[in-house]
This record gives C-alpha cells, structure tokens and sequence, in this order.
C-alpha cells in the first residue's frame, strides 16, 4: 500500500501451520436487498477452493525471492523482476494469455539511514527518515518554522507550508523549513519551500491522536532539496526552541533517483476472449472454448506486487498478490472461466509504493472505448495484517467522506452481505486515494475491496470485535524490513481471501451484474 506514513512498533510474530480456508456456507440476506448471501454454485466452489495453504505457497516464494535479491521485490529493482516472472509463468500455466506491460518511472530508494542533529543551542540527535523522492546532501542552516500550530488543532487540517505566501524568502546563509504535515500533499510543501529558497525540509506530524509519530511519505517526484520528517513531539520542541532563538541543525540524506527506470505490470485475460488492454506480451493459454456472454463486461481484479525498498513487502503486498494468484489457479483448475457472464482480468501492478504508477499508466493507455468495457476494479492491497480489521471499501460513502462511482456500493454489499453472513463483522475504509482503485475511480469505474489495516492503530472496540491488541499498529512491520513471512495473520487470509473469492465468482457470473443502468 501506498504510503502516508510509517509508525513505529515492534514486530509480531505468528506461527504457520498448514491451514485451510474453511468452506463458506451460503445465508441469505436478513433484509432481501440485492446479492444477499445466496452464493452461487460458482462462488461456493471457489470460495472453499481458495485456501491458506494456497496463498501461502506463492508468500514463500516472494519470501525466497527477496532472500536472493537484497531483501526487497521493489519495482526497478531484481526482486520485483523475478516476481513478474514468477507470476507470469503461473499464470500461463493455468492457461491465461499473459501481457508483461513495461513503463518508465522515477525511480527512488535509500542507500543510508536520513540524520538530522541539533547543533545549538542544545546538541540533540533526532529520530528521522528520508521522504521517498527526497533529494540528496547535507545542509546545516537555521530552523525557520512555517505558518505551524502548536499546540494542534483537535482536528486535522493545518495548512502549514501549503500556499508560497507563507513562506518569507530564505535568508542568505543556509536554512531548513520547518513545515507541520496537514491538509495538502507533501510535494506542495516542498516545492513552495525550495521556490522560496530554503535548503532543506522538515516535516514533523500534525499532533492528532494517530497523527504524532514520525512522519515519513513520498513526494511523488523527484525533489531538488532534502526532505526528512519528525514526529510531533519533536517538531513542537524545535518550533518552541525557534521562538525563543536562533536554531541550527543539520540534515543529511543519502538517495539514489533515476528518472527513467523500465518497470512493469502483469496482465492475464482469458485466451478465448482477449482483453482491451495495451502493451506487447507473450504466451499463448490453452484456451476455454466459447468467451463470456457479455465480453464488453470486464472485471478486473488488482493488487500490486510490489514491495518498498525497505522489505520484502510480503503483507504490503505479497498478500494481495498471493491471493488473486491464487484465485486466478483455481478459476482455472474448477473450469468456471467456462460459466463466466463477464470476463475476469487478473493485474498485479508495478511501483504503487512509488505512487500508484503502474495502475495509473495502465488505465491512461487505454481508449474511451476499452475503459467503457471494464464493468468493475476489485483491489486487495494487505489482506493479512497481523493486528487485523476486516475493512471494505467504503463504497456508498455512508461513513466516510467520499463514495465510489455509481455501482460501488453494490460491490461494497457483495462483501459486508459475505461477512454478514458467516457472521463476521465488517467495517468501512475510506477511498482515500492510498491504493491502486484509485485511477478506475478517478474514470468513473465502480471499484471496491478489502484491505486488512497498515500503520492505524487499532482501537478498544475494534480489539473487542475482531480480537488483537488495542492501542498497536494493525500492520506494526509496515513498510519495514521486518515485513517477512512471519508478519502476517492466517486468520485474516483465511476470512479475507475467501470473501476476495466470493466476490470475483459474483461479479464474474452473477447474470444480474451490479444492478445498475
């Protein structure tokens, strides 16, 4: 999953054995209202084909590719390499047409732990860490806090360092902007602070609960400066200590940006049927005789395969990945790719933790046409989260800010009617654009998904409801090396990969579709 910040905790652990999805039962809907839980014949046969042990085998291979290739399976790099080839030769051996689509992206990582010291009044070391596209050097300047709030609102929205006006000119000596993380993008604040001259960025954590531990997200494009971030606590003392007088610090990052690295995404569509999707591909599947009813009805089902740099990434998102392979070999195996109603297109997505690149430069290559044809986006982005949440995209916007398109509700009821009916709760998270759903809804696709929780914390009711630790990050390795096979759940891959079945069987052969004109 895309990046907003990284919190700090210590690993969990959870041992392995070989589990096995249960078998869904089918329930019908207490209130009647579309889908309910009457699973089909379709959907019961892949729910209880999908299993643990399944996802599990495809987890301990992106484990051993990460071993083989420094630790990491980030896009530009040899370990995501050797997991589209993986994936790819999968895939075409359950008999899928396999399209490798190559794009180029800017590519970031850290080759040294980011430093940022105090120098006077009072010598101080700081916890920091690089923002991704952060640039290079050290700088030693003056602190100059920028339009902040300390204390912090109660809530969130401080604009610090989100116009050019609330920067003054930088002196002519080296300086570092002190900006407070808030309601504009991280880039913005970096690229006001640079026009206005500054030397180098820090931006500590607004202050809220949830929102006061070290701070570090991306800038999405390669910036001119460094850029370091700091927790609340932190940035409330240096802001204090820069009222009262002069402050000079030093910070230090050590980056290497390519602006041009070849990546790519992994496409597979039914033989029978090809899909409206662009890039030159190769492999030929076994085909399945006769293609969908309504072949201009495309599902496709997404997760990214990529990791950060930091870690194997095997959660973040091995789980997704492992989990829709998985679906895509049992399809396969029952023989349902002869009953679907809309063909299935299974994407696992290059450099989303550099910004959702690779789902973004997939649905900008397609035609008006060819985005016409896709019906639905399912996204699984961590579905086995050692501190888990069962968590659906909230497609209705009942209880977060924004809805997706017209038919995203329906899929938001596919799921919750799913977990209703095996008697599992179930609660929404917003689109809130940290995800590959992100470019479908953005062209007025339906879109939904799962997701099982990253650097949140996960609160005394949500313990009570779903069990786990209250007051600890659902994902406590996220986005770290510790993102190993041992950091995930075999409950929340049981629970959540079943229902990630549930509804590829639906939306792929349901005659009635989403229900909407």
């Amino acid at each position: 999953m895309r990046r907003s910040l990284i919190a700090a905790a210590s690993a969990v652990a959870l041992a392995f054995g070989a589990v096995t999805a249960a078998p869904a039962s089918a329930h019908d809907s207490k209130d009647g209202r579309g889908y309910g839980h009457h699973e089909s014949r379709s959907a019961q046969k892949l729910t209880r084909a999908v299993t643990v042990r399944g996802i599990m085998k495809h987890q301990r291979a992106f484990q051993r590719i990460a071993d083989a290739n420094d630790d990491n399976r980030a896009s530009g790099l040899p370990g995501y390499d050797a997991s589209v080839d993986y994936v790819s030769k999968k895939l075409r051996r359950a008999g899928y047409d396999v399209t490798v689509q190559p794009f180029t992206f800017s590519f970031f990582r850290e080759l040294a732990p980011a430093e940022l010291e105090q120098l006077s009044p009072t010598p101080t070391d700081y916890e920091t860490g690089t923002f991704d596209y952060s640039g290079g050097g050290e700088v030693t300047g003056t602190v100059v806090p920028i339009d902040v709030q300390v204390p912090a609102p109660a809530e969130p929205g401080v604009t610090s360092g989100c116009e050019a006006e609330d920067f003054d000119p930088a002196p002519a000596e080296d300086a570092v902007a002190l900006v407070q993380r808030g309601s504009c993008n991280f880039s913005v604040k970096t690229d006001n602070a640079a026009a206005a001259g500054y030397d180098a960025v820090i931006i500590f954590n607004e202050g809220q609960p949830g929102r006061d531990g070290l701070v570090v997200g991306t800038l999405g494009a390669p910036a001119s400066i460094p850029v370091v971030g700091l927790s609340y606590a932190d940035g409330a003392a240096l802001v204090e200590q820069a009222e009262a007088g002069d402050v000079t610090v030093r910070v230090s990052t050590e980056v290497e940006v390519d602006p041009e690295r070849t990546t790519y995404n992994v496409i597979a569509d039914l033989p029978a049927k090809k899909g409206h999707h662009k890039g030159s591909g190769k492999g030929k599947g076994k085909g399945w005789g006769h293609g969908p009813a309504n072949p201009d009805e495309v599902v496709v089902v997404g997760a990214h395969l990529d990791s950060v740099a930091a870690g194997p990434g095997i959660n973040d998102n091995g789980s997704g990945s492992s989990t829709i392979l998985e679906i895509a070999e049992e399809m396969a195996d029952l023989k349902l790719t002869k009953k679907l109603v809309r063909p299935v297109r299974f994407a696992f997505w290059g450099a989303e933790e550099a910004g959702l690149l690779g789902s973004e430069y997939y649905v900008a290559n397609l035609s008006d046409e060819e985005k016409d044809a896709i019906y639905a986006n399912l996204n699984f982005d961590m579905l086995g989260s050692p501190n888990y949440v069962r968590f659906v995209y909230d497609g209705d916007g009942s209880d977060t800010p924004e809805a997706g398109p017209e038919g995203s509700a329906q899929i938001e009821q596919i799921f919750t009617d799913y977990f209703d009916g095996e008697g599992l709760a179930s609660e929404p998270t917003a689109f809130d654009g940290r995800s590959d759903y992100g470019p479908f809804i953005a062209e007025g696709i339906p879109a939904g998904g799962l997701f099982s929780g990253a650097e949140g914390v996960k609160t005394e009711e949500q313990a009570d409801e779903y069990g786990g630790t209250a007051g600890e990050p659902y994902d406590p390795c996220y986005h770290q090396a510790c993102d190993t096979i041992d950091n995930l759940s075999a409950d929340a891959l049981d629970e959540l990969g079943d229902a990630a079945a549930h509804a590829v069987a639906t939306l792929t052969t349901s005659k009635e579709g989403l229900g909407t004109s």
